[in-house]
């Protein structure tokens, strides 16, 4: 072993410190934030199968589902989107007085401390039903569930600061918001401005040593109605009042808004989106030491705090958001579908609408499959930080294509806004979250596979911390520890890649699936290839990399549909194999597999070393990209899954905000449900070619009872494909000062035609 170390391992080693990139400390935090769970089995390039399969499902207490049927469905029945953005700009007051009294912000604080007490699970659940009636109100009851002063003092907060605070979140006496964005920083939070200055001050009349705060802050939700800010900033120590060091790093701090210095109220208006967002700043504000998060040894961990929080929060906010969105999207756009006539005939039978409706309905199936699979974890006590960056890329990503193709079939009935537009808004708020908790450029290029490679390996961050153990000889034994564990691995994945590669994956591992048990078989072929691609690239690369950023999207890439893909066959497997679903599942394979092949045939293309891309190619590709993505067949059947009441239809959109009211979603639920059960009665009619009803009636073709049934239906559809239109004057406040519109334009052109 010594003269492996000594001869063999020792030259690489050296070399190999001399080579790696400097890491900064944000890096490193950020790196060692969260774990590591299925995303790790992947990186193997042979995933136990059996350890997916035995995961828990992620379930709701009788307490928690009393609560999603009760308090949740009583605060949608007092949202009116339309009024809330178009009127209001804000939600009313009677559901802000409801939200706190029934502990909405408090729904992931413990009992001891007045909160709900929820499970990840039930916080996805409620933020998602509450986003299928308002985006404004998800958003509102998300953010203190998510990242923020909640989560953070849960994590690091001392016992008094738990008990001072945690109790007055819970019930609403204080309103949550945290400020981590400013103008000099966005993704780069390190770049940040924002400081307090450890000193000596007043706070509440007696001298303590404290921090004097100064801070720009933007994009803050919550933040111009919030009582109590948690704050990140930059720690300094100049005259050495808590220890040696001058600069101390990122500190996060819990600011009462009250406090002489703040400034607050403003409001952003994202993407034409009302809920409370905005900027805020502080002028010499000073806290004393102990509204330090988790207390004065907890200066300058402020960063690695907050990433440990966004593991969590960063895979139930936004991806319940955009599940909840994509469900939304398969319902209304499958019923519109189905209702809508053009041309004598629905047109859910033209072909161009099955292909986009299909793409809704499989990414809802697939959007939700990824989020229960992540709740599921979650529930465990898991932070999967890798994961939860693809929840959050993916999720919000292909809800924006959902809703596209939602916006594309519903044409003029989703463009023009007003009250019965039931998607117009969602189709608003799309942009804002692409853009928050992390730009998805950034999360893509960067970080899903950068922080993957090094996290969910199996060895590379043990010789990364090896070589860069100050103790050399340390750290010469663990790196050549975790070298040859290397070396022996990236063996075996050869002939694993290899061998499944040519073989087009009929021998590798899977789980007697039934009709699914190929698509495990795939899955560990592709897991392989990219296994050995990875380390193949990081040898040939090494820290550069992480400047490759196209290269180390793709490999996000292929990374991303490993794991949501890994989902869909779990949620099929966990809901007894649906035989109905399967085309549903078929879609998301066959789409999936298309992407992995042709990131694999981009990298291949376009890594640099030409001799190891040639390699990899006769080894993982032979055969170039095969996978055309889904039949004709598998589009068709996965289209037509929402386009007839169903059980299949409600497993695919369960728990939406249904609310019998005159909404543009209630109306067209009961024009979809008259619709289908007179399709029996509109076809014989069509079949006696007559001429409407009445005279269908009259000749005997069908039944009074029946006619009146027709009736009713076109009457409902009637309803739904009409849209809304407006007097000028409740448009514009123009036009309310000079009367009547039509007559000012007349009396224009008379005065025009004089002169």
């Amino acid at each position: 072993m010594s003269f492996r170390r000594d001869r063999l391992t020792k030259p690489i080693f050296s070399w190999a410190r001399g080579v790696l990139p400097a890491m900064s400390d944000t890096e490193r935090e950020a790196l060692e934030a969260g774990d590591v769970w299925w995303d790790a089995d992947l990186f193997t390039g042979n995933p136990d199968w059996s350890k997916l399969l035995k995961t828990p499902q992620a379930t709701l207490t009788a307490e928690e589902r009393a609560f999603l049927n009760g308090p949740v469905d009583e605060l949608c029945a007092m949202l009116d989107e339309w009024k809330i953005f178009w009127e209001w700009r804000d939600l009313p007051q009677d559901a802000w007085t409801f939200i706190k009294r029934e502990k909405f912000f408090g729904m992931i604080i413990p009992k001891q401390f007045g909160g709900l007490g929820f499970s990840p699970y039930a916080h996805s659940e409620v933020v998602r039903k509450i986003s299928t009636r308002s985006i404004a109100a998800a958003v509102t009851v998300m953010v203190p569930n998510s990242l923020g002063p909640g989560e953070l003092l849960m994590r690091f907060g001392t016992k008094e600061q738990q008990e001072r605070w945690l109790p007055r979140l819970a019930d609403g006496r204080d309103i949550p918001c945290f400020g981590l964005t400013s103008p000099e920083a966005g993704s780069d939070a390190a770049s940040m401005v924002d400081s307090g200055i450890i000193c000596k001050g007043v706070f509440e009349g007696r001298e303590v040593t404290g921090l004097r705060l100064n801070w720009h802050k933007r994009y803050i939700t919550l933040g111009p109605v919030a009582t109590l800010l948690g704050l990140a900033f930059k720690a300094y120590d100049p005259d050495h009042l808590v220890g040696d060091q001058e600069e101390l790093g990122i500190t996060v701090a819990l600011i009462p808004t009250h406090l002489p210095g703040v400034e607050i109220g403003h409001r952003h208006l994202p993407s034409m989106q009302v809920f409370q967002n905005g900027p805020n700043r502080g002028r010499d504000v000073f806290i004393p030491l102990d509204y330090v998060i988790g207390g004065q040894e907890r200066l300058g961990q402020g960063w690695k705090m907050l990433m440990t929080a966004l593991a969590a929060g960063r895979g139930i906010s936004l991806p319940s958001l955009s599940a909840a969105g994509a469900a939304y999207a398969a319902r209304t756009t499958g019923a519109y579908a189905r209702i809508r006539e053009q041309f004598g005939i629905s047109i859910s039978r033209f072909e161009g609408v099955q292909e986009p409706l299909a793409r809704i309905v499989a990414t809802a199936y697939q959007l939700d499959a990824a989020r229960r699979l992540t709740c599921a974890a979650l529930n465990a006590g898991i932070h999967p930080a890798v994961i939860s960056g693809i929840m959050k890329l993916h999720a919000t990503e292909r809800m924006r294509i959902a809703i596209d193709d939602a916006m594309d079939i519903h044409g003029g009935k989703a463009v023009i806004d007003g009250p019965q537009n039931y998607i117009g808004n969602l189709h608003r708020a799309v942009p804002v979250g692409i853009t928050v908790e992390g730009a998805n450029i950034l999360t893509r290029n960067l970080i899903i596979f950068g922080q993957g490679a090094i996290r969910a390996h199996p060895y590379l961050l043990d010789e990364m911390n090896a070589l860069a153990d100050t103790d050399r000889e340390r750290g010469l034994t663990a790196f050549d520890n975790a070298f040859w564990k290397h070396v022996r691995h990236s063996f075996q994945t050869l002939f694993r890649a290899f061998g499944r590669s040519w073989t087009f994956g009929a021998f590798a591992l899977a789980p007697d699936a039934g009709d699914a048990t190929p698509f495990y078989r795939q899955l560990s072929r592709y897991s392989a290839a990219f296994a050995l691609c990875a380390d193949l690239a990081l040898l040939t690369l090494g820290g550069a990399l992480k400047r490759k950023e196209m290269l180390s999207a793709r490999f996000g890439d292929i990374l991303s549909e490993l794991y949501l893909l890994s989902a869909a066959l779990k949620r099929w497997q966990d809901e007894g194999r649906q035989k109905e679903d399967f085309a549903a599942l078929e879609w998301c394979m066959a789409t999936g597999f298309k992407t992995i092949e042709a990131r694999f045939a981009e990298i291949l293309a376009n890594l640099p070393n030409r001799f190891v891309a040639a390699i990899l190619k006769l080894v993982v590709q032979p055969f170039g990209a095969r996978v055309l993505g889904p039949s004709d067949r598998v589009v068709h059947r996965c289209a037509s899954l929402v386009l007839e009441p169903s059980a299949a239809r409600e497993r695919l959109t369960p728990d939406l905000a249904h609310v019998d009211d005159d909404s543009g979603f209630a109306r067209l639920e009961r024009a979809f449900k008259l619709v289908a059960a007179t399709d029996a009665i509109a076809k014989r009619v069509r079949a006696a070619h007559v001429q409407d009803w009445k005279d269908a009636v009259t000749k005997g073709v069908i039944t009074q009872a029946e006619g009146e049934q027709l009736a009713s239906a076109h009457a409902a559809v009637t309803e739904v494909i009409e849209v809304d239109d407006f007097a000028p004057e409740a448009l514009s406040p123009i036009y309310k000062k000079i009367g009547d519109v039509h007559q000012f334009f007349q009396e224009l052109g008379e005065q025009r035609a004089a002169s």
